[in-house]
């Protein structure tokens, strides 16, 4: 083979390579940085891009996708109470600076921490602890303004700024929690109490009305009962001539404890006492209760029945003068 044929073939294969060489391809959401010898040259964007061979170099590829940041401060409240605050900080290169966000920065990442500490620390031990809980949203917004206004110049853009917790020690959750129970049985013992009160008032004024209707019923049941006797006494009277009051009660009465001893044998199970049941026994009792009667009658006549004491010498008026 001819050495000229050879040469010429290591030249062409040089240029290829020159050639495969000077046109490279940048992913969407992401930009490019070349370089001359070193020295910044331009930006290149997503797309097919064309760069001299050997004398133009990639220096790096910046990704323009919103990025995460993740990190735990510790730092003490105003009540001497030392807690843990997770933050999260979203960001991203602005497209028309990464220029500033490849040459200012060299560790992006540990400078906008750095940054977020001294806001935390600048914010979070003003604030007593039940404060810190309630401006959380507060200090988040705090966090992005300060790293907004900062992170601007190097190219860099903050989307958000979360405060996602506060974590206080152990020890010191369970005795927040166990005031928070403390409280809120507090307030369920009042709420009993008050149901107690108004269950009571309730039954009171329900027993009272009771007591009233039963009374009520009581007097009308008397009522009845000697309307009833009355009726039975006058209509007895009527059927059998010269049957007195008396008798007629005596037979109401034994029958009515007839009735009962008839009810009460009907339930077996009864706890009722009995007095002495025999017919010669009911008819004693009521001709005891009828002797009572009458010895009260007979003695409140006779006390009307006694004259009055005639009075004694020298109460009466006084003599005249004889004639």
């Amino acid at each position: 083979m001819p050495v000229g044929l050879i040469l010429l073939g290591i030249v062409a294969l040089f240029v290829l390579l020159l050639i495969s060489g000077s046109f490279f391809t940048v992913p969407t959401a992401q930009a490019a940085v070349l370089q001359e010898f070193g020295k910044f040259l331009r930006v290149a964007g997503p797309g097919l891009n064309f760069k001299l061979p050997i004398l133009d170099t990639i220096a790096a590829r910046i990704d323009l996708r919103v990025q995460q940041l993740d990190m735990e401060i510790e730092t003490k409240t105003k009540d001497n109470v030392f807690v843990r605050i997770p933050v999260s900080i979203q960001f991203l290169v602005m497209p028309d600076k990464v220029y500033e966000a490849f040459y200012k920065l060299s560790d992006p990442r540990q400078q906008i921490q750095s940054y977020v500490f001294n806001v935390i620390l600048g914010h979070v031990p003003k604030m007593d602890l039940d404060e810190a809980f309630l401006r959380q949203a507060d200090i988040a917004m705090a966090v992005k303004a300060e790293l907004d206004a900062i992170m601007a110049d190097y190219g860099y853009s903050i989307t958000k700024a979360l405060v996602t917790d506060i974590k206080p020690d152990d020890k010191v959750k369970a005795a927040m929690n166990d005031i928070n129970a403390a409280q809120r049985e507090q307030v369920a013992a009042s709420a009993r109490g008050e149901t107690d009160k108004i269950i009571k008032v309730k039954q009171a004024e329900a027993e009272a009305q009771s007591k009233a209707l039963q009374g009520e019923g009581i007097a009308n049941q008397r009522k009845a009962i000697i309307a009833g006797l009355q009726e039975s006494v006058e209509l007895f009277q009527k059927s059998v001539p010269g049957a007195s009051p008396s008798d007629v009660l005596t037979l109401v009465m034994m029958t009515q404890y007839l009735d009962t001893l008839k009810e009460i044998g009907a339930n077996s199970r009864t706890n009722t006492i009995l007095m002495p049941h025999s017919p010669a026994g009911l008819s004693d009792f009521f001709e005891q209760l009828r002797n009572s009667v009458l010895i009260g009658m007979e003695a409140s006549h006779d006390t009307r029945a006694i004259p009055a004491a005639p009075p004694a010498p020298g109460d009466g008026p006084a003599a005249g003068p004889h004639a």
